[in-house]
């Protein structure tokens, strides 16, 4: 059961505000969503990513099929029940494992390459190239376990199998998440080779959960624009934007530019692993309703914490005799009742408390943000 209903739509850009209804309750759009990988947003419980406003979450197809595998999931009332998480949840299809696990380990690089890494910017995967440690195939993608080093084949038959198990709200096609060092004969095979997983992916689908198909291309507009128009014409609940997103901040909108005029309007569209701060505006601005980041949770357990000043490193020491609160513009439970030097303390003396209340504000601080750029879409400000 899925239901999109557009509110409002901007005149400035091609933002806008809906309401995505599902089994397990609304989500107002658009929405930032907190990573859960192994049905925990680290070091958090359930309760407090719901305290800190996150309105839907996404768990990991391959992970949770690591451990402790679906059907153990599935036994204990599924994810929700699992991890006792009342709304609406997302699985993603494994399918950033292939490059997270393949490519992006090979040349230690992310979806988008920085600027100043020139080393790294050189096109060095061509097509037929294989990762060290996994197969890519027409068929699937051998995988090598990064737990005992097993062989584990997912292909888009067994994932979409995996994901029913699981019982998200939304789940998404297997797709290939390619790397920005490949070269344009890499992109083009592989585009096709998920545009064929992205229809096996929905004759296999045999439950009333939500499937949305994901755009590929990398960063070259023709190969954009014709998978976007491809997956749009097949029959899916929504759509993922995937696939590496070049280097700079304009390169993230060409490709979304790209891609959101050939998809219906009239379906829900989500930016799959992207979601720094400074990106939302552009992410909202672009057309996204939903969108997953890591980064509050991993910056908040490295000691850095996301406020209205910008980044602050709380593990330095001149936060050590600061009696103010972590940010006095925020109402989360943390500002309200901690003090930096309390903090700074915590982070120092290595106590996972710091870490954990770290990564609660971060949270709330995202989901704060997004609010406030739902406020200026009601208010056509952008």
């Amino acid at each position: 059961m899925l239901e999109f209903k557009i509110l409002k739509k901007s005149t400035k850009s091609r933002a806008r505000l809906g309401v995505l209804k599902t089994a397990h309750g609304e989500v107002e759009t658009p929405a930032f969503v907190p990573v859960t990988t192994q049905a925990a947003a680290k070091a958090l419980s359930s309760e407090e990513i719901k305290e800190a406003g996150s309105q839907l979450v996404i768990c990991n197809t391959f992970h949770l099929h690591l451990k402790p595998g679906e059907d153990y999931v599935q036994q204990a009332g599924k994810l929700h029940e699992f991890m006792h998480w009342e709304r609406p949840i997302m699985t993603d299809s494994a399918g950033f494992q292939v490059f997270s696990l393949g490519f992006g380990v090979d040349h230690g690089v992310g979806k988008k390459i920085k600027k100043d890494d020139g080393k790294k910017l050189n096109k060095t995967i061509k097509q037929d190239k294989q990762p060290k440690n996994l197969k890519i195939t027409d068929d699937g993608v051998l995988f090598k376990s990064p737990l005992n080093g097993d062989k584990i084949f997912i292909g888009p038959k067994e994932s979409i199998a995996i994901q029913q198990k699981l019982g998200a709200d939304i789940m998404f096609a297997f797709d290939e998440c390619t790397s920005p060092l490949a070269n344009k004969d890499y992109i083009k095979k592989s585009m096709e080779r998920t545009h064929r997983w992205a229809k096996i992916c929905l004759e296999h689908r045999s439950s009333d959960q939500a499937l949305f198909g994901i755009v590929q291309g990398s960063y070259f507009q023709d190969f954009r624009q014709e998978s976007a128009q491809y997956i749009n014409s097949l029959d899916f609940d929504g759509f993922g934007i995937g696939g590496d997103l070049g280097i700079s901040k304009d390169d993230t909108r060409n490709v979304l530019n790209w891609n959101i005029p050939f998809l219906d309007e009239q379906k829900p569209r989500h930016l799959l692993g992207m979601g720094y701060l400074d990106d939302m505006q552009i992410i909202v601005e672009g057309g996204v309703d939903t969108f997953d980041c890591t980064v509050p949770t991993q910056f908040g357990r490295h000691g850095i914490a996301f406020t209205s000043e910008g980044k602050l490193d709380m593990r330095k020491a001149k936060y050590f005799k600061d009696q103010e609160p972590l940010d006095k513009n925020c109402a989360c439970p943390v500002c309200q009742n901690y003090k930096r030097s309390y903090l700074c303390h915590l982070l120092r003396a290595k106590e996972i408390t710091g870490l954990r209340f770290l990564s609660l504000h971060n949270i709330y601080f995202f989901n704060n943000y997004i609010k406030i750029l739902r406020e200026k879409i009601k208010n056509n400000e952008i």
